[in-house]
């Protein structure tokens, strides 16, 4: 137990309170089990160390804070470990990357029923489905998501600017005063430019020029090492999910020709899909179907995109800009926690509105026969009418 303090110890030494996550409002700490998802490099590990080192007050003594991948785990359980900690006087247990332990479920569940007196908050993948582990967690476990940075995030974190978020309504109705407002504080356009390319993780902190080769290793370690844990990959499987990774990069968003891909990967048409929604779980992609369309994995999606535009900065050299304005919108609409839908008419359906995704000389022709629509137009600092600026819809979270 002593090397797990002294690892903890250490860790806690480099961790600052200058920025929180929006996340960290949002979850009710007081549940007995808490489960964070999102993808790497999301600041999972730091919202579980800001909360130990700032939230717990007199209590910070009585949590412990373990990383799944230990090597404390090579001659301990989870659950013996949880136990002594118990014993100790302990009542909180912090668990980073739980989906790198074997029977994580299992053992939770567990701990759970087995120590009543303990609350245990884990992160983990994305990809990890936490109910439908070997153990039923459905009634105990309360589940939090942890997307990459919005856009207005990346401005506190970068020391830009304080803003508070917008809802969509806010947007459709009022958008205009809006975006005035932010513009008088900041230059919306450029930081757009720079966040569309190297904001989405708060990695960027680390340095610009090491942003793109940081996420090139997140994408192999998802791929690698978390569907590795979780999908039981091998070192066949990852490269089949690589390829198509990259035959999807090459020109997402588009309307997915499953048979095509099944036949140059050389796989079949189920595991294609298989494989989309594997990569979708993990947040290296988002996929976009029609309104009332079934939800099935053997389904296909109407289209496929990347999960943020970062990515396409990271595996193409020259990412296509009209692409890269529906993939952060279509990110944007999902991480602030919309159904966002195929429209027969425009470019996203949510809430009954039709959006139409284009540059600042986008018309309204495609949309304006609809009963309720807007244009998310790029390269405006501010909109009007039914022209909403793009980069306003990156203050939603």
């Amino acid at each position: 137990m002593e090397t797990l303090l002294n690892f903890q110890d250490i860790l806690l030494q480099s961790v600052t309170n200058d920025f929180r996550r929006y996340l960290h409002e949002k979850i009710n700490w007081d549940q007995r089990m808490i489960g964070i998802k999102g993808p790497r490099g999301a600041g999972k590990t730091t919202l579980l160390l800001q909360h130990l080192k700032y939230d717990l007050g007199d209590s910070r003594h009585k949590a412990l804070y373990i990383t799944a991948d230990h090597i404390w785990f090579y001659n301990n359980s989870l659950l013996d470990t949880a136990t002594e900690w118990y014993q100790q006087g302990g009542e909180v247990l912090l668990i980073d990357e739980v989906h790198k332990y074997p029977n994580w479920s299992r053992e939770l569940k567990n701990i759970y029923d087995g120590i009543p007196q303990m609350r245990v908050v884990f992160s983990a993948s994305s990809a990890l489905d936490i109910y439908r582990g070997q153990a039923d967690l459905s009634r105990r476990v309360i589940s939090y998501a942890l997307p990459g940075l919005s856009l207005r995030e990346y401005l506190a974190f970068a020391g830009l600017g304080i803003f508070a978020p917008v809802s969509l309504d806010q947007i459709i109705n009022s958008h205009r005063d809006l975006s005035q407002e932010i513009a008088s504080r900041v230059r919306p356009l450029q930081v757009f430019a720079q966040y569309l390319e190297k904001g989405y993780l708060p990695i960027f902190t680390e340095g610009e020029n090491e942003y793109l080769p940081k996420l090139e290793q997140i994408i192999n370690a998802v791929v690698d090492t978390d569907l590795a844990y979780i999908a039981s990959y091998n070192a066949g499987t990852a490269v089949k999910v690589k390829k198509l990774l990259g035959v999807i990069a090459e020109s997402a968003p588009f309307k997915p020709n499953i048979s095509a891909l099944s036949s140059k990967l050389n796989i079949s048409r189920d595991r294609v899909l298989e494989y989309i929604y594997q990569l979708r779980d993990a947040r290296l992609l988002n996929v976009l179907s029609a309104e009332g369309k079934g939800v099935s994995k053997l389904q296909k999606p109407d289209k496929i995109f990347l999960e943020n535009p970062n990515l396409a900065y990271a595996i193409s050299k020259r990412p296509d800009k009209g692409n890269l304005r529906e993939t952060f919108l279509l990110g944007q609409l999902l991480n602030a926690g919309f159904d966002v839908f195929e429209p027969g008419t425009g470019d996203f359906l949510v809430n009954d509105i039709h959006i139409e995704v284009g540059g600042k000389n986008k018309s309204t022709k495609q949309v304006r026969d609809t009963t309720s629509y807007i244009v998310a137009a790029d390269d405006m600092e501010t909109g009007f009418g039914t022209k909403v600026p793009l980069w306003l819809f990156g203050f939603l979270y």
